[in-house]
């Protein structure tokens, strides 16, 4: 098991926005979190890699292990980060620098890989992602899809045991879509471990492992995508996939 969540509980200003979530996820998986805006998904995402803390819960990564109702060591946040990197839905590149330097950043200033090494790995995720030709180009040259391949690429370059993605598509337009979601098969193909936060439910139904579906912070229904799509046992669920899908 390369992830074990354990009664994870947060709250923003008296409002409960997460009731005690579980899962856990082997390595190589997908994990896809479904469910209305506002309930929970980011929060959890988030929390995975503790951009959010928790005021409950245990999270295990690999080995290392946060227990949200105890002060955490700056230690113990850094061993944590180095085991997933996020992919956010509005990218988050650094502006000044070109492609090839938002990708190496990580590497060398934070994980001290030697420069040459960190290019020549560099291209070579570049490529994967269909961007070799854009090394030296600047992010507000390039569209939307291109930047969020990008940030898909900066990720990787870290070599994380956990991929993080925080809907990797909704800022896009319909027609740049697929390539970023072909980018996020080929990696599962691959076999990264993902938690991936989404509304493209075609997308979580050819690619998940499992699927948990959110609503109010709490986890109404988990299972694989045949389970959870095609047989949902909550009424909750069937309405939420009825009006997404219209598929129940």
């Amino acid at each position: 098991m390369l992830l074990n969540v354990k009664n994870l509980q947060k709250s923003f200003g008296g409002r409960r926005i997460l009731n005690g979530i579980d899962f856990t996820l082997d390595e190589g998986k997908v994990l896809v979190l479904i469910g209305p805006s506002g309930s929970g998904k980011t929060t959890t995402l988030r929390s995975l890699n503790l951009l959010e803390r928790p005021e409950q819960g245990v999270l295990q990564i690999d080995g290392d292990e946060v227990d949200f109702s105890k002060p955490v060591s700056k230690k113990t946040i850094r061993a944590i980060r180095r085991k997933s990197a996020m992919v956010f839905q509005n990218y988050n590149l650094f502006p000044h620098k070109t492609v090839l330097e938002n990708v190496i950043e990580g590497p060398v200033m934070v994980q001290k890989t030697a420069k040459e090494k960190a290019v020549d790995n560099a291209r070579k995720i570049l490529e994967r992602v269909g961007l070799s030709d854009f090394l030296d180009s600047y992010p507000h040259q390039l569209s939307g899809g291109q930047q969020q391949r990008v940030g898909i690429a900066r990720a990787v370059a870290l070599k994380p045991r956990l991929l993080l993605f925080d809907e990797p598509t909704s800022a896009l337009d319909p027609e740049l879509v697929g390539d970023v979601l072909k980018v996020m098969k080929d990696l599962a193909l691959e076999g990264w471990t993902m938690v991936v936060v989404t509304h493209e439910l075609k997308f979580a139904e050819e690619v998940a492992d499992k699927v948990l579906f959110l609503d109010q912070g709490t986890i109404l229904e988990q299972g694989t995508p045949d389970e959870l799509f095609g047989h949902p046992k909550h009424e909750r669920t069937r309405q939420f996939l009825s009006r997404i899908m219209n598929k129940v």
